[in-house]
């Protein structure tokens, strides 16, 4: 299936490993030019640099912190040297562990910047050149907690649950100038991030184990999706093969979302 994304120039944030990433090399692979964002230059650079060798698109690599104003204005500078943006993944994200009685505000705040604001600011700025070009996509890489909620990180949870509302709310500003804006909100995802903690928690060489208990106990599917399998997803609902998407908020989960 031709996704119709040859030479479209797609902006992706925390594009230097886990799921951003691999949606980078999945748009790459459909001929797109890439801006690539993320805190640290040496991955940034060498992941530039891994996907134009192998793809032959054109790839701007971005050492940028997007929690902040200053970075968020070097990504959108980025895209617009790069031609404008036609799309815009709006990846940039961590995990964290607290309690609300416990965490500080500062601990929020980041949070609330780096996972909300981070969108807002550079989807406002990335509409108007999409605008330019007659339309784009946007999606907002949310969580399976914005949704079902997780019992150790309640300010990932409340923060993905506004980024979702934020999609929401944009999809309907947006779409009368033929800009689609979702959300995907992944479950199990066999990131690096997770292959750490299962080689932290399970000493040896047998680490895998740790990661199947867990799908075990909470994803019907009984495994973790790779991360190709949301890039994958995640391309198809940027092209124009999804051109009635608007709005939604679409789970890859191996269903483990307990409610319909």
């Amino acid at each position: 299936m031709d996704l119709e994304l040859k030479d479209k120039v797609a902006v992706i944030t925390g594009g230097s490993k886990g799921i951003g990433l691999g949606i980078a090399h999945a748009f790459a692979g459909e001929g797109a030019n890439l801006v690539i964002a993320a805190r640290t230059k040496s991955e940034t650079d060498k992941a530039a640099a891994d996907i134009r060798q192998r793809y032959g698109v054109r790839v701007t690599p971005v050492t940028s912190d997007v929690a902040s104003v200053e970075g968020c204005k070097a990504v959108i500078a980025a895209a617009e040297s790069a031609g404008g943006a036609d799309i815009f993944i709006s990846n940039a994200g961590t995990g964290t562990d607290e309690t609300v009685v416990n965490a500080p505000d500062e601990k929020w705040q980041y949070f609330w910047d780096l996972h909300v604001m981070a969108s807002v600011r550079i989807s406002r700025a990335l509409a108007l050149q999409m605008e330019k070009k007659g339309g784009g996509a946007m999606i907002n890489i949310a969580s399976i907690c914005a949704v079902q909620p997780s019992a150790y990180e309640p300010i990932y949870n409340t923060t993905k649950a506004a980024l979702m509302m934020l999609s929401k709310c944009l999809s309907n500003e947006l779409i009368s100038k033929n800009i689609r804006v979702n959300t995907v909100n992944p479950g199990l995802i066999q990131t690096p991030d997770w292959e750490a903690r299962a080689q932290r928690e399970h000493q040896g060489s047998n680490w895998q184990s740790y990661l199947d208990d867990i799908a075990a106990k909470l994803a019907p599917i009984k495994r973790f999706a790779s991360v190709k399998e949301v890039a994958d997803f995640c391309i198809f609902l940027c092209s124009p093969r999804a051109s009635y998407i608007v709005g939604s908020a679409l789970h890859v989960d191996g269903g483990w979302l307990n409610t319909v």
